[in-house]
């Protein structure tokens, strides 16, 4: 399950990267480049989320070995 949760936060880091190149910067709440913006705060979101899950992963694993 941990690699699931790893796959997840890699694409996510992609997403990031991806949308990125999609940002205009001079226009950054209009047309694609909203989208883009949005994408990448959602994507964020998910890495942060594996993050933690991989993270209480690890403490409940030790719990288990007590």
């Amino acid at each position: 399950m941990k690699y699931v949760f790893y796959l997840i936060g890699i694409l996510a880091v992609a997403s990031i990267v991806f949308n990125v190149f999609k940002l205009d910067f001079n226009h950054i709440l209009q047309g694609d480049s909203q989208i883009a913006a949005i994408s990448i705060i959602a994507a964020l979101c998910v890495a942060a989320l594996m993050g933690i899950m991989i993270i209480s992963n690890k403490i409940a694993q030790k719990y288990e070995d007590n």
